[in-house]
This record gives C-alpha cells, structure tokens and sequence, in this order.
C-alpha cells in the first residue's frame, strides 16, 4: 500500500517561540508535543520524531515581498516556482497567466493521469454551487486544481453520509452561518472518516483555510477553541494513520498564524510536516514550495 495524505493548512509559517504572539506556543497543540516531541519555531525548525519530520519550506523562492496563496498554492500543486513565473507574489487567487498552468500540471490531474485515484474530500454548501452555475469561476488554486481535473466537487449529502467534510471540521458553522442542521462532528470524528476515504484512494487532498483568517484577524471564532479542533483534528490523524502504509504530508503556502501581531502575511517559512512511509524521502527532497508536487509524484511513480 502506497497511500497519500495532503493536508494544507492555509497560512501557518514556523514562528518565534513567544507565547505572546504565536499561539502554538501559548495553547496546547498535542500533535507538535505529543507526536513529534516538540514544538517547531525560528531557532529550532526541524523536529524529527520515529516516523516524521517537522520542517521549514522556503516560500519566498527568491521574489521579493511577502508570499500570497495564489501564488503559493500554484507553486504546491503545479510544482513551479509560480512568483518567479508571474513575476510577484499573487493572491489570493491564482493570477490570469497561471490558469492554464493549473489546467495541465495539477497535482490531481497528475494522479489521474497515472492511473491513480485522487480524491478531494472537502464539500462546498449550496451557495457555492450557486456561484460556479452562475458562470463565475473565481476559485482558489486547490477548488480550481480540482474542478479542471474533472473532480465531483461533494455536497451536503456527502457530509450527510460522512464521505466528505467541510473545511472548518465539525460542521458548526455551517449550521450557525447558513442554516443547516447538521451533526456537529467531533473533530476524532470527522478525522476517522478522513482516513476511511483515504484508504479508498491513492491520493486524498483536504484544505483548511480557518488559520488564515485567524491571523488575518476576519474571523470571529476563537483562537484557542479553534485552534483545539484544529489540534485534536491532526493528533488523531496521525497517531491512527498506519505509518508503513501511508504517507501524510501537512504544507502550507506562506507565514500568517504562527505571528498574531500582525495581520499581514509574514515572511517565516512555511510550516510542513511529513509523516509515515516515505517522511524521509519528502523530508530530503522538499526545500521550497515548488518541490512538494514533484516529491509526491516521485514516491508512486
């Protein structure tokens, strides 16, 4: 079994070990302490444990200014150094030259190609159908990445049966926020199914986009409560996930959360996690965003 987890958190670098400004470090976060033994920051990036790495991934590439998602999310899933390709830092959508870009070498596509199955396992709510069937097609990179693969973009009723999960976790907000009555998913919960859809696929993407919008200061959840569902989210993954048989990449697209304050990106390196089977290999091979497609692409090829 050869089995791939990516996992992105949206805006979450490796910051100072300051209690004061990185959350990290002023609530508890098990999986960095009770999985890897240590909480990464500035002066100790890389924490190596039985069957992963915590490390740094360069998200600057050489192009002056503070990295953006558009770009940094096609730098992911393409696997080019997309600010050095536009000639900026662009988000949070991927700039016009990228489409095509993303059209030909996503990640999704790539799987697909070889014979793989790909699976994105976030759901969209109805309003989101209503807005790509109104012929609007402002995607971010990963929704985009998915749509142009010919992926099934999952709805409500795949959450109602527990083969999706939206992208804050628990389902509470959708409920709060656009009237559904969903279970409230216990965040070991809604990592269980994660894992019972990875075993049925070669590749499973998930996105989290919650983090950034934290530190961006737009959203009015907690930090500590979010950050605990985020945590216990991750803690079961990976403690539950057999190691020889899957292989769990967490990256993210630039610095944000880890450095509240401030509301803008920051210009830390992105936090990345690897785990399982191939954490070694990925580990060596990721330097910058730009590598993390061709080091997936190279452990099932």
């Amino acid at each position: 079994m050869n089995r791939i987890i990516l996992i992105f958190i949206d805006g979450v670098g490796i910051g100072k070990k300051d209690p004061l400004i990185n959350p990290f470090f002023k609530y508890k976060f098990r999986t960095f302490t009770d999985i890897f033994g240590s909480i990464p920051d500035i002066s100790n990036p890389v924490v190596k444990s039985k069957n992963g790495f915590i490390f740094p991934t360069d998200a600057k590439m050489g192009v002056d200014g503070f990295p953006q998602s558009g770009t940094g999310q096609t730098s992911i899933f393409c696997g080019i150094n997309a600010p050095q390709f536009v000639g900026k830092h662009f988000g949070p959508y991927p700039y016009s030259t990228l489409i095509p870009v993303i059209k030909e070498k996503n990640l999704f596509l790539e799987f697909i190609q070889r014979g793989k199955k790909a699976f994105f396992i976030n759901a969209y709510p109805r309003v989101f159908f209503d807005y790509i069937n109104s012929g609007k097609q402002r995607l971010g990179v990963i929704s985009l990445s998915a749509k142009l693969s010919g992926l099934k973009f999952n709805t409500i009723e795949d959450v109602e049966q527990g083969k999706a999960l939206t992208a804050e976790i628990t389902n509470e907000r959708w409920n709060q926020r656009l009237g559904y009555n969903l279970e409230i998913l216990k965040p070991s919960t809604a990592a269980s199914r994660l894992l019972k859809a990875a075993s049925l696929n070669d590749l499973l993407v998930y996105e989290y986009y919650l983090t950034d919008h934290l530190g961006h200061g737009r959203y009015d959840g907690g930090i500590e409560s979010t950050l605990n569902i985020l945590d216990e989210f991750l803690f079961t993954i990976f403690n539950e996930a057999n190691p020889e048989e899957y292989t769990i990449l967490l990256c993210s697209d630039h610095g944000n959360f880890e450095d509240l304050s401030v509301k803008t990106h920051t210009l830390n390196s992105a936090l990345t996690i690897s785990y399982g089977r191939h954490a070694e290999y990925l580990y060596e091979k990721i330097k910058d965003l730009s590598d993390i497609k061709k080091a997936l692409l190279k452990i099932i090829d």
